[in-house]
């Protein structure tokens, strides 16, 4: 056999290598998918987690229906209920000054407050009294003559007409000398006035606003002296709207039947200090501006000077203050508050089901902080008091204070 030449394969041979080339791929992913499997099922096995519930966490409170109290909350304007801008009746020089006549100082009515010269008013009225007493005189000295001529015409017996009789009988001298001497003392009177009025006096308790005249100034009767305001009371003059008027007591007909009010003034005061007073009346006119009503508060005794009112805290004209009206009575409501209102007439409720109520009701009087809702509701029903960011009708519901005395355990997962 020569070298070029090879032994030939057999067909056997042949078929049973293809055979193995094309069965080897798929007992190699038999084996694969085998081993696999078994390493799943003998592998460890998480547990699954408990499902979370998707009801909202909120916070409620029981609804309560009885007698509420209307408030009705405005701002107003401290003035004065008493002013006076005081001017001499009478002319002069000034020699005595108190020394309360001061801002801020204060007088008892029929204090003094300043004296004017008073020589020249001394002077005239001891003119005036000789005056009067020579008139008296010259009265009796008349009256002597009227009767010495009664007794000559009872002697004359004549007949004569009634106006010779009244000339015979001295008639119209008599009353001329009572007109001189109605007179004189109506004169004297004057300057004894005039004499009173030197010394000028407090016409009522007062607070001094401001002094305008020093010792030695020479006045008149167009010379202010000083400006007073009442210390008994002041008044609060407060718009408020006009919707708001038939829920108050302006008190016009009686002062004690007003509403009762009282008055903050945090800055002032701090926040827990108020003073009391009653509503006085209602002005004729609106502001001008908003077109409010305006209401008149009285405030006694504002600069706490009586012996009782020592610690109450003082009111200063020009403050501009809160004021809180005890408004009427509404029988049976619930006293929400404003940021618990959604959408001007809604509230939000708990139902038996632990899912949302938006419930529209009927709001009968709407206040500062508060609204009186008096249709709508239950009493006891569960207000919700949580903000919702998305709240929708139905929505599944829990409470927070159950959640954090029951929370959920979540069991960890075995390696």
């Amino acid at each position: 056999m020569s070298p070029d030449q090879h032994p030939q394969a057999t067909p056997g041979k042949e078929i049973k290598t293809s055979l193995l080339r094309l069965l080897l791929p798929i007992i190699v992913v038999i084996i694969s998918a085998a081993v696999a499997l078994w390493m799943i099922q003998s592998g460890p096995k998480a547990k699954p987690r408990a499902k979370t519930r998707n009801a909202v966490m909120v916070d409620v409170r029981p609804i309560k229906l009885g007698p509420q109290t209307t408030t009705v909350s405005v701002m107003g304007t401290v003035m004065p209920q008493r002013e006076v801008v005081l001017k001499p009746q009478v002319s002069g020089e000034i020699i005595k000054v108190s020394e309360n006549l001061v801002p801020g100082g204060s007088f008892r009515k029929g204090e003094e407050l300043l004296a004017i010269e008073p020589s020249d008013y001394q002077l005239v009225i001891k003119q005036l009294a000789s005056e009067v007493a020579r008139v008296e005189a010259d009265m009796q000295m008349e009256l002597g003559r009227q009767r010495v001529a009664q007794k000559e015409f009872e002697l004359l017996g004549e007949s004569v007409s009634a106006a010779e009789k009244a000339l015979m009988l001295r008639e119209p001298q008599l009353a001329n000398n009572r007109a001189l001497l109605e007179g004189t003392r109506a004169r004297l009177e004057q300057a004894q006035l005039d004499l009173q009025r030197t010394s000028v006096r407090a016409p009522f308790n007062a607070i001094v606003m401001s002094r305008e005249v020093n010792l030695g100034t020479s006045v008149s009767s167009s010379t202010t002296l000083a400006t007073l305001v009442g210390s008994d009371s002041y008044w609060i003059e407060t718009p408020i709207p006009a919707s708001l008027l038939p829920w108050v007591n302006a008190g016009q007909e009686d002062k004690a039947s007003g509403s009762p009010v009282r008055i903050y003034d945090s800055i002032a005061w701090g926040p827990g200090s108020y003073r009391s007073g009653y509503l006085v009346g209602l002005t004729a006119m609106v502001e001008e501006n908003g077109r409010m009503a305006k209401l008149l508060v009285e405030i006694p005794d504002p600069l706490a000077l009586q012996p009782t009112a020592s610690k109450q805290p003082k009111l200063l004209l020009g403050s501009y203050v809160r004021v809180e009206i005890e408004g009427k009575l509404v029988p049976q409501a619930a006293a929400i508050e404003r940021d618990l209102v959604h959408d001007g007439n809604q509230l939000w409720i708990m139902d038996d089901q632990g899912r949302l109520d938006i419930r529209t009701v009927q709001i009968t009087f709407r206040g500062q902080d508060q609204v009186l809702v008096t249709g709508g509701i239950r009493d006891g029903e569960q207000l919700i008091t949580t903000n919702l960011p998305s709240p929708v009708q139905g929505m599944a519901l829990r409470l927070k204070d159950t959640e954090e005395a029951n929370p959920a355990q979540e069991k960890k997962v075995k390696p």
